[in-house]
């Protein structure tokens, strides 16, 4: 197997799907045989994300990385964010002539949009210009592909994600014993998430938001009502996720949500907007309740039995995914060279 880079500005402490995703796809990678270097912000000196602290930017000289790539001297180069240092590897692809692969994590301009007042068209024309120059760009469902494919992008090809059914599974014992029915949100709490859309639904029972971010003092401070229990890993995060009745997925900027796998992993049911991500993961499989009116959605969700949601979300695959990752590279490179020699 040739030696793969894999460029990503996002990585440990953070914690969200990214991280998880590229963490498992180089794992499961090199179980495959293949090698594969990363270059994060490990190392280097970072400052915090205006706005959002928890993200942090890598700060280093382009001449240092580019020492470090050529030391690398990868066979392929994948580059998973838009950030400085996918910015600088990019460019290092462009000079030296490597054909190089992206992926599309994040609706980057509709993050940007929620934070501050930035046209669309203007983001778009950025991360566009970015992922065009490349030999392929990934994503993660024919939702999101049609949209970009909507707004310019090229050379666009489908890398599905999956969930680790060893970890999560319906038979880890309830973390929490509050009034029932629980409805429970996992992620980030940040604004663009949308999680006063969930608290805001007048539903029985507990609402209990797991996870920690920069709106977690402000929302705990306005909703009194709700639990929050801050960040949780492993099997205690499995634990939480078995305490739920329905996982209520608030969100309108996700591109897949890899928490909606994990909470039907653990046998619990979605609730979600009818939008890219839950259409594309719950989709009509009977696990979950797409709905505009997300009040409605997450009561009728409650009907749905844990063990049809556990038997759907042991269809995906991280090995499969893996190995469509690494196919996907492959056909974009040889793509790429056919046309240069063209």
């Amino acid at each position: 197997m040739s030696k793969l880079l894999m460029v990503t500005d996002a990585w440990h402490p953070q914690v969200n799907g990214v991280v998880t995703t590229l963490q498992i796809t180089i794992d499961r990678l090199q179980r495959m045989g293949v090698t594969v270097d990363t270059l994060t912000p490990e190392g280097y000196r970072t400052v915090p994300l205006p706005t959002y602290s928890e993200i942090r930017l890598t700060v280093a000289s382009p001449s240092s990385i580019r020492r470090r790539i050529d030391e690398i001297a990868p066979d392929y180069v994948h580059i998973a964010t838009e950030g400085p240092l996918g910015m600088m590897a990019r460019k290092w692809c462009l000079i030296n002539k490597q054909p190089y692969t992206t992926s599309y994590h994040t609706r980057f301009p509709e993050y940007i949009a929620a934070r501050a007042p930035v046209p669309l068209d203007w983001s778009y024309s950025f991360v566009r210009r970015f992922h065009n120059a490349g030999a392929g760009c990934m994503v993660s469902n024919s939702t999101l592909e049609k949209s970009l494919t909507e707004r310019g992008f090229t050379n666009i090809y489908q890398w599905v994600r999956a969930v680790d059914h060893e970890l999560f599974r319906p038979t880890v014992p309830p973390a929490l014993d509050l009034p029932g029915p629980i409805f429970m949100y996992v992620g980030r709490v940040s604004v663009e998430k949308n999680i006063e859309g969930f608290l805001k639904l007048d539903l029985p029972g507990t609402k209990v938001v797991v996870g920690g971010g920069p709106a977690l003092e402000d929302m705990k401070a306005r909703y009194p009502d709700t639990v929050f229990t801050g960040p949780k890993f492993g099997d205690e995060l499995v634990a939480h996720y078995t305490s739920a009745d329905v996982f209520v997925f608030p969100s309108l900027t996700d591109t897949w949500g890899l928490v909606l796998l994990e909470a039907m992993a653990a046998g619990v049911p979605v609730a979600a907007f009818p939008i890219m991500g839950p259409i594309d993961v719950v989709g009509t499989s009977g696990c979950g309740v797409l709905d505009n009116d997300l009040r409605k959605a997450a009561l009728a969700a409650l009907e749905i039995p844990g063990d049809r949601c556990r038997a759907y979300a042991e269809t995906f695959s991280w090995e499969a995914s893996a190995e469509q990752f690494y196919q996907n590279v492959l056909a974009a490179n040889q793509g790429a060279r056919t046309a240069d020699a063209a």
